[in-house]
């Protein structure tokens, strides 16, 4: 069972997402903006971090920056979650490290997918 931080200021979408998680087998943890995203990807450690690119306080792209810049959070995989289909966005968003870029909505079988992909790489000891 993998951990999973769903970073998303739109409760329905978080609630979505949130279910999805668990009727796959694991374990969701949620953040409704990015000071909260922070204190619990420190806290809790996730195995993956579903981010939206649009969060009330800062966004994400510069959320994962400073998550990238935390050796406790710097090598959890960060997937943008986002409505925006911008090129200007995508390239931001992996400029700073997230592993790939989910459109909304997403299909429980593009999440399922997004999650064994990305989470095979965390069964190696954490730093």
């Amino acid at each position: 069972m993998k951990k999973i931080l769903i970073v998303e200021d739109n409760k329905d979408s978080s609630e979505i997402i949130g279910l999805f998680i668990t009727k796959i087998g694991h374990h969701h943890i949620k953040a409704k903006n990015s000071k909260e995203a922070i204190t619990l990807a420190e806290a809790e450690e996730p195995d993956l971090i579903f981010m939206d690119m649009e969060l009330p306080d800062v966004d994400g792209v510069k959320t994962t920056a400073i998550l990238r810049q935390n050796p406790k959070t710097s090598h959890i995989p960060v997937v943008a979650i986002t409505a925006w289909i911008s090129a200007l966005w995508q390239e931001k968003a992996e400029k700073v490290g997230i592993v790939t870029y989910l459109i909304k909505p997403i299909s429980p079988q593009v999440l399922k997918e997004t999650i064994e992909e990305y989470t095979r790489s965390s069964l190696t000891p954490k730093p």
